[in-house]
């Protein structure tokens, strides 16, 4: 078996009206086994974000097909990754 990352995606809605706990529910139904946890931080007035912790294979471009794949879910805006490290 390959060495595994631990992958912090902040994914952040097209709007504050967006409901985080459906985008996360989309995020489930499309990564289920890659998903450890999920957090929902507020920003600033009002807005929130939400952050996605993934168990990945430790392999090249792994973390931008994810990224990708993250992208083409309904009400999200961006996605940046805050940390990457081996489990």
């Amino acid at each position: 078996m390959g060495r595994k990352v631990l992958v912090c995606f902040k994914i952040m809605p097209k709007s504050p009206e967006c409901d985080l706990v459906n985008i996360q529910k989309d995020i489930k139904e499309k990564h289920e086994k890659l998903i450890e946890n999920f957090k929902i931080e507020d920003i600033a007035f009002g807005l929130k974000m939400l952050k996605a912790l993934y168990i990945l294979e430790d392999k090249s471009g792994i973390v931008d097909q994810i990224q990708g794949e993250l992208a083409n879910i309904e009400n999200i805006k961006s996605i940046d990754v805050e940390n990457i490290t081996l489990v």
